[in-house]
């Protein structure tokens, strides 16, 4: 990533205009200006080896009653959304796809991706009614990039739902426990998430304190 004085461009709207945000013992935080995204620079994150290693850590396994329990916060707004029999991707399903596994119980047909699990890339030349992220977004070192392309591969009507904690200000960040973890390098806020919405000319549902859904317009085709 380029950086302008040492401030670091903002990986999700490229702008060259980042303010220190927080800084621990391990790894400084930018916010931007443009689109509020919160973000590490990418000097301060972990090599690909060391970041597999922390999610060979995880113990969500697809059975987990407490594990299901939690991705229902996100399973129930987006099933309640959908048509009977949709087609889906479940992006970053991780080693164990409990979020898919509940879809395609509830009747519809998703696939799954995931860099390090499921490093499928022929699922995504395909298009969706609908698409997941669940605790994804915060791993995502280009944002950008990756949020662009999961929107191009949703039909006209399609529904991207999101699932990740927000950043609310900055006394609560400075105690939060979310930037313990070393491989979340991106924050998003209600604001990030309502400038994503605006770019794309879609509409953004708040569910809850975590989750989003993103609807592209029925009458959009926007790659």
């Amino acid at each position: 990533m380029q950086t302008v004085n040492a401030i670091p461009v903002c990986p999700l709207c490229r702008s060259r205009s980042a303010d220190a945000y927080h800084q621990d013992r391990h790894r400084p935080y930018f916010q931007c200006r443009c689109c509020r995204l919160t973000f590490v620079p990418p000097r301060f994150q972990l090599s690909r080896e060391a970041e597999k290693a922390e999610y060979d850590r995880h113990q969500n396994r697809p059975d987990d009653p407490g594990y299901r329990q939690f991705l229902s916060r996100l399973v129930r707004p987006l099933q309640a959304r959908l048509a009977p029999g949709s087609r889906g991707l479940d992006f970053g399903a991780g080693p164990g796809p409990a979020l898919a596994d509940m879809l395609r119980e509830a009747g519809h047909d998703v696939a799954i991706y995931d860099p390090f699990y499921a490093p499928d890339p022929t699922v995504l030349d395909a298009r969706y009614d609908f698409i997941t992220a669940s605790e994804v977004v915060e791993h995502l070192r280009r944002p950008g990039p990756e949020l662009d392309r999961l929107y191009r591969l949703l039909k006209p009507g399609g529904l991207l739902g999101i699932m990740t904690k927000r950043v609310i200000d900055r006394e609560r960040f400075a105690r939060w426990h979310y930037i313990r973890d070393p491989t979340h390098v991106c924050f998003f806020s209600r604001s990030t998430f309502t400038w994503l919405a605006a770019r794309w000319g879609a509409r953004l549902d708040i569910c809850d304190r975590d989750v989003i859904i993103i609807a592209k317009p029925p009458d959009s085709d926007r790659p």
